[in-house]
């Protein structure tokens, strides 16, 4: 959780204010208590008043002087009233009377929040890692409207994380987690606003699930995959015979069609170096070629 500057810290310019204050009141001192033997004691009286008045003015100036970072805000009371706002750069409050409250920061500022063992929709428990990104866009209004205005975004986002996580299945969280982080954004919006703050967006960082749960989905993954791999097996065979079917209505009624496609498949079988098809005789005489049986290589066709 980020925490903002401390209100009674002290700026390095007031320490200088303070030194030089030292220095010059000093210097004086020094100044007069030369003189001193040629004009008498009361000069003597002098430098030591000059020095105190020194040390005094320097002291006011280091609880006087403050300086606010070019991204701070800070807001000063007086007697318990609000006067308003100081910052970015120096500017000068009267001790005592004026107080400060925390420099607030007005970067964009990131909160990471945590949802553990939370039951989805469906009942199952997950652990939740979301990151926050918001910023304060009126000072006035966090500094006054709310105690503590980081710890309360803390506190409703991790509320707000919960709520949405019990609205949703665990499919939802895994699957939509830009879905949800919208949703997120809009309902702290809403809420932060009032205190002049606003959540720029929330995003779903981790979604885990106990070990158990994991496996038993990882094995139904699993088995969905497998069921599906023979669905399109099964598919693929129906095709086939469907186009099988086809072909063979086709070669019915027309033979000549029958013995080149047999033919060709011979010359496919016989094309390769080294191989060897013996034919019967009665195939032969069915494709109309004779009465012969072939043996073919690569090297030809030669009939016996």
């Amino acid at each position: 959780m980020l925490a903002d500057r401390n209100r009674n810290q002290i700026s390095g310019i007031a320490v200088a204010l303070l030194v030089g204050s030292l220095i010059v009141g000093g210097a004086l001192m020094f100044a007069l208590d030369k003189q001193g033997p040629t004009i008498g004691e009361a000069l003597g009286t002098r430098a030591r008043i000059a020095l105190i008045i020194g040390g005094l003015i320097g002291i006011y100036l280091l609880f006087s002087i403050k300086v606010a970072d070019p991204w701070e805000k800070v807001a000063v009371l007086r007697r318990g009233r609000y006067i308003g706002l100081r910052g970015p750069g120096m500017f000068h409050i009267v001790p005592v009377m004026d107080t400060l409250s925390q420099y607030v920061d007005q970067r964009v500022r990131v909160a990471s929040v945590m949802a553990e063992s939370t039951l989805t929709r469906d009942t199952v428990p997950v652990n939740v890692d979301a990151v926050v990104f918001w910023l304060v866009w009126n000072a006035e209004k966090s500094i006054l409207e709310v105690e503590d205005f980081v710890q309360a975004i803390t506190t409703s986002s991790q509320t707000a994380l919960r709520e949405s996580i019990g609205r949703h299945e665990l499919s939802q969280l895994i699957t939509e987690r830009e879905m949800m982080g919208r949703e997120l954004q809009r309902i702290l919006d809403e809420k932060t606003n009032p205190w002049g703050i606003t959540v720029q967006s929330v995003e779903i960082r981790d979604v885990r699930i106990p070990q158990g749960l994991e496996d038993a989905m990882s094995r139904q993954a699993q088995a969905e995959r497998e069921r599906q791999a023979r669905i399109v097996l099964g598919q693929a065979e129906t095709d086939i015979a469907q186009k099988f079917q086809e072909a063979a209505l086709l070669y019915q009624n027309n033979p000549v069609a029958l013995h080149l496609r047999a033919m060709n498949m011979l010359y496919e079988a016989i094309k390769e170096r080294g191989s060897m098809v013996i034919v019967p005789s009665s195939v032969v005489e069915t494709m109309g070629l004779g009465g012969m049986l072939a043996t073919a290589s690569l090297g030809g066709v030669k009939p016996e």
